[in-house]
């Protein structure tokens, strides 16, 4: 049960990871806040066909917290997407991996930590501060390199990109995702939850679109294939996967599988389109890893979910 459970999230990490450069490339038929609608909608309408038998389970009580985490998730798909038309599909996935490290930082505050959760240990802080050192190497590696001139060497910020800000920006909205489903996943089983937050971060992108964009569509086989592999593989069956393997296997072992995501990202993107990361940059993405490891290494309060493409 245990190796299928590892086999069946690393089928799932895989498919997170490869959807960066999925989507990528159906942005080129679809505005970001429209894909992710259809997207969102597709996944809601199988989950609620999925998980038919639950919705009499579903009570009044479960209807608010289904709305928070929802707007969580909208948050977080919301950024991320559209930042993924301004930047590389390695970057997205790199800077998007922070979740792991923000989740445990916003611990701090005993407001968001779940009923008897610990606060965040030294290797949270550590690992985020190797992990800010490597975000910064990635997204702004210093002009000249080799220099003997000091300021030569401090990060090129005029290198970051709006792509890069606003998923910095999905990663926090990630975050608050995750610590959201800390909060009510105890209160609430996982099926009606899944149908309720997914159709309420549709609802949302819905509202927010008119907002956003000014949506266009055009329908192509591209289009067509990232829709349902993100709806239905990406979203719809992964959360079902990996709600069953967390009652499994430990916390600490779904987390650092996670962290696989950014390094199937890389490699899809490096075979697909022939992204390439400099040395500097490259030496940054390993920081990242580093410094999400090193955060996992201890137990923490909560465990990343769903923060893929």
């Amino acid at each position: 049960m245990k190796l299928r459970a590892y086999l069946l999230m690393t089928f799932v990490v895989a498919v997170w990871g490869s959807t960066f450069v999925l989507i990528k490339g159906a942005l080129t038929d679809a505005t970001p806040a429209a894909f992710n609608l259809i997207r969102m909608a597709l996944a809601f309408a199988l989950l609620a066909i999925a998980y038919h038998r639950y919705w009499h389970t579903v009570r009044r009580s479960h209807i608010l917290s289904g709305a928070v985490v929802g707007l969580c998730l909208a948050a977080g798909y919301q950024f991320q997407t559209i930042g993924l038309v301004h930047t590389t599909p390695s970057k997205s996935a790199f800077i998007t991996g922070l979740v792991v490290v923000l989740v445990p930082l916003f611990s701090i505050v005993p407001a968001l930590r779940p009923p008897g959760a610990r606060p965040p240990r030294w290797n949270a802080f550590l690992g985020a501060a190797i992990a800010f050192i490597g975000i910064l190497l990635l997204t702004a590696p210093p002009a000249i390199i080799g220099s003997s001139n000091f300021a030569a060497l401090l990060p090129d910020l005029s290198s970051i990109n709006i792509g890069d800000i606003l998923t910095f920006g999905c990663s926090i909205g990630f975050a608050f995702h995750c610590i959201a489903l800390g909060h009510v996943s105890p209160r609430i089983p996982f099926q009606p939850l899944a149908i309720l937050q997914v159709g309420f971060c549709a609802v949302f992108m819905a509202v927010s679109l008119p907002f956003i964009e000014h949506p266009h569509i055009h329908i192509t086989a591209r289009l067509i294939t990232a829709l349902f592999i993100a709806a239905a593989l990406a979203t719809a069956a992964a959360f079902s996967i990996q709600s069953w393997a967390q009652s499994i296997l430990p916390s600490t072992h779904i987390a650092l599988l996670l962290t696989l995501e950014p390094v199937f990202a890389w490699i899809t993107s490096y075979l697909i389109t022939g992204e390439r990361l400099g040395l500097v940059s490259t030496i940054g993405a390993m920081l990242i890893l580093s410094g999400i490891a090193l955060t996992e290494l201890i137990p923490q309060p909560h465990v990343p979910t769903a923060h893929e493409a």
